[in-house]
This record gives C-alpha cells, structure tokens and sequence, in this order.
C-alpha cells in the first residue's frame, strides 16, 4: 500500500475523486482496525464514509473501476464488488455507458454531513442512571496479570486437561441439547452441585430450586439493588467497602450509609441506632474487604435480628471465602439465618479462573421467581456448556482438590510478600498480613501521595488499588492493596524491588 503517486485523474475535481478522497481510501485500506475485513468491504465503507460525510456530493460521478483499481494497486473486480455493494445499499446509481453516481437517495439521510462533528458539539444527553454509571467509571476488570492486581488467581496451575475432558464428556451426553438456551435460573446439575457445596463448606441452608446461577457476582450486587430497593431507599454498607457493591447501589439511585469497622468487623450497634432504618445492609463477614476482618459471631447474630425486626434485607457477599489460611472459614450468616433475610453471593471467578464467568445467588425461597424473572432483562441466561461441566468439575471432587492445592500456594505467596515487604517497603508502608484472601493492604507511614503512587506504579508496569477511595471517611490513612494469587515468589521479588524504585523516587 505504501509508494503511491499522484493519480492522474485527481486534477479534475468536476469528474472524478479529489486527491484527498483518494487519500481517505487509501486510510481505510491500510488501517489495522480494519485489517479483518475484505478489501473490497474496506473500499465500499471508506466509500459509504465519504458520502455520508458529504465529502461526495449527490450527483457526483466516482471513478472508473479501472482507474480507482490502478490507484489504489488493487484488482478491478476489487472495485467492482465493491461499487456494486455500494449499488446494492442505495449509496450509488450506475448508469450504463455513464459510469456511477452519487445516488440522489443519500439526500434524505439525517444528519448527512455532520457525522465528524457531531460527537464534539452536541452535549452528551444520558438518564441520572446512566450519568452516575458513568461518572462512576463502572468497575475495572484486571485484564492481563500484571503484579499486584487485587483478586486475580493463578490460572497456570488450573488443571486444564481435566476440564477439557469434562467438557467432551457434557458434548457427548448432551449433544445439541447443549448448544439450546439455559433456563435463566440455571442448568439443575449445577444448581444441585452449588447448594450441595456451599451447604458443606459454607454452613449454608440451600436447595438447588433457590439456587440463581449468574454471570457474576457484580451482577448479583445489581440485581439486588434494583429489585430489592428503590432508588433513594437507604442501605447500610461496610466502611471501608468494596467499590463494585458501592458503584452499583450508587448507579441505582441508593442512599449509602456507611458504618464503622473494628478487629471484628462491621460495629453493627449502628444499625440498631440509626435514627432512620434502612432496607438492607452490605456485608463481607467472612473476609472482610478490604481489610480482611471477620465478622464476630455475635455480631452475625445481631445482624440477623435487625433484618428481622426491620423486615431488611441481609446481601452476604462471599467472594473469597475458599481462601483462608489457618484453620477452616467461619459459617456464612445465610446458614444462621431462619427468617430467609439473607442473600448469599459466591462466584467462581476467583476460585478457579476469570474468563467461566460464572456467579451465584443462594435466595430466600420469596425472591428466586422475581429474581429470576428480572435477571431475564439483563443476559437472559448463562451459557450451559460451561455450566454443565463445572458441574461436574464439582461433582467429582476437583474443584476441592484445586481449591486445597490453591490455598496452600496462595499461603505461601501471602508470607513470600509479607517478607519481601518489610524487606524491601519498610521506609514506605506498613503490611497488614491478612489470615486469608487474594491481596495484602499496605498502610503508608510516610507522606506519600496515594493518587501519585498508584499511577506511578501503573506507568511502571505495576497494578495497586488505592483505599482511600474505599472509604467513605477521608480521615483514612493512604495505601493501597497488593494481590499475590497471581505471581510465583520470583515474580513477586522482581515486583516488590521495582515498586521500591518507585517510592523512593516519590519520596525525595
């Protein structure tokens, strides 16, 4: 593409393109953006472009196909399928004998001619909804594993070869009847397998008929802040707090009232004397985020009875649960609930890998219909192929034996950290070593720039989550949080050394 010269035919502005017509062409073609498509679809939209802009007038004749095919060193036939695409669109006539035209049909386009400004002179128009979803700026996904980024697993140990048998196992049985749409509330074997699991590992009181398999446990979060609460209703929620739940009760309009933690969690004597109730709470009682407290039993119990007295809601995010080092996790607060308050989310994106993008819900037996009906408006269903295998992923005792083999290399990566840390941060931070969990808060002990510290990590290659922003109070002490899952202990020494690099160069 590159070593064109001027056409010929680009002195005659009347007749035929302009030389930056052609120019625009030429961009098209040899855009990587555009690299997938056909050549000759590259020329008919670069084409449809310059019309729509107005860049080619109505009425005004296109070159022949001989001659654009010369300047642009392609095939005629290139051309010609690709005016006869244009043809076919309404974006051209061709004459026999007279060549082709500018059709007279784009004139009643809307907004013809305006396509290249529009963006920047009309104000963008969205619902409150909308505008607080995107002033939130969403929740961002780690996308590659780069050092530090809080709650992304090791997916190199994950025991491939065995979910790829399981999966031809689930296509031989199933067939085709794999490739149909799922129920919305789930695949039943996988229903089955969740309550079976969370019952024995988690303490939990749950069927397979009030089990919601979802995508995520972000779309749990959403789910129950639209179906459960209005927007302007009050929930209580941790502080500090996991910004996915704060974004999503935010973007639905709720008033969030933050309440204080200690070593045992959430000081649930505020919800007792609050001055004015609220319809649901937010916990993460087993593992805290981001701090990594637990929820004092007690405290579970008192919790339990303000749902009841106040007829609320209880949303119990269990999101890392499987992940504690040192003796087995507390009984989530769902299994202590028997007045059906309590909401449990789990999600297997942590666990066992990202991209299976499969979440759940354990309900009260009242909200599996209007929870499963409102789910339907948002994706419908989870795909079942995954579903059906991680079901019997589970079944057949792997994802125990990956989640023990996990919890041992998690445990030894937390302590590798810890000492790398004090080694190598102790002029910086102060390491919060938690008793389970995916990631480390750091407190900073000099006065240092969280904002800055975060950013210049990230332009170092490095991922840190900041917790100032974790909290409601701005009285906090800066840091940010540090993820291990993902990294072998070298892999961490060479991220820790170049974090301190870092730092020191922000602290002079």
């Amino acid at each position: 593409m590159a070593g064109y010269s001027l056409p010929s035919f680009s002195r005659d502005p009347d007749h035929l393109f302009k030389y930056a017509q052609l120019e625009s062409v030429k961009a098209w073609l040899g855009d990587p953006a555009h690299a997938a498509l056909p050549l000759h679809a590259r020329i008919q939209r670069a084409i449809r472009q310059l019309i729509l802009g107005g860049a080619l007038d109505v009425g005004k004749p296109l070159p022949a196909t001989r001659t654009l095919a010369k300047s642009l060193g392609v095939s005629r036939d290139t051309v010609e399928s690709a005016y006869g695409q244009l043809h076919l669109e309404g974006f051209i006539e061709r004459r026999v004998g007279s060549g082709s035209f500018v059709s007279q049909r784009v004139q009643r386009l809307p907004g013809r001619g305006a396509a290249r400004t529009r963006g920047s002179t009309e104000a963008l128009r969205l619902s409150q909804r909308g505008s607080a979803m995107f002033q939130g700026g969403g929740v961002r996904d780690f996308l590659t594993p780069r050092p530090f980024a809080p709650g992304v697993p090791e997916t190199r140990n994950f025991p491939l070869q065995t979910w790829e048998r399981l999966e031809r196992q689930v296509l031989k049985d199933y067939g085709t009847l794999a490739l149909l749409h799922s129920p919305p509330q789930g695949m039943e074997p996988l229903r089955r397998a969740i309550s079976d699991y969370v019952n024995l590992e988690r303490g939990a009181y749950a069927t397979s008929d009030r089990v919601l398999v979802l995508t995520s446990s972000q779309q749990a979060l959403t789910l129950c802040a639209t179906v459960l609460l209005d927007a302007g209703d009050r929930i209580f929620i941790e502080d500090p707090v996991y910004h996915g739940a704060r974004k999503a009760f935010d973007a639905a309009g709720l008033e969030c009232v933050p309440v204080p933690l200690d070593a045992d969690g959430m000081r649930v004597e505020h919800l007792r004397d609050a001055t004015q109730p609220a319809k649901a709470v937010f916990l993460t009682p087993s593992h805290q985020f981001p701090t990594g407290a637990t929820l004092a039993l007690d405290r579970r119990l008192a919790v339990i009875e303000w749902a009841r007295q106040n007829q609320a809601w209880i949303i119990e995010d269990d999101y890392d649960s499987e992940f504690h080092y040192a003796g087995k996790p507390t009984a989530c607060v769902q299994g202590l609930d028997s007045h059906e308050r309590t909401i449990y989310i789990g999600t297997f994106t942590k666990s066992l890998f990202p991209g299976l993008r499969i979440g759940y819900m354990v309900l009260p037996s009242q909200l599996v219909a209007p929870m499963t009906v409102a789910r339907t408006l948002l994706d419908g269903h989870s795909a079942p192929i995954p579903q059906l295998t991680l079901a019997r992923f589970i079944e057949g005792g792997h994802f125990g034996a990956h989640v023990r083999n996990m919890r041992a290399v998690y445990a030894e990566r937390r302590d590798v950290l810890a000492h790398l840390v004090r080694k190598h941060l102790a002029d910086f931070v102060e390491p919060r070593v938690p008793a389970g969990g995916m990631q480390m808060p750091c407190i900073f002990i000099r006065d240092i720039s969280e904002g800055e510290a975060v950013e210049a990590a990230r332009r170092a290659g490095i991922d840190l989550l900041g917790l100032t922003a974790l909290h409601a109070s701005h009285e906090q002490r800066g840091g940010f949080l540090m993820g291990f899952a993902a990294h072998a202990p070298a892999e961490l020494e060479i991220a820790v050394k170049k974090l301190a690099a870092v730092l020191r160069a922000l602290s002079r």
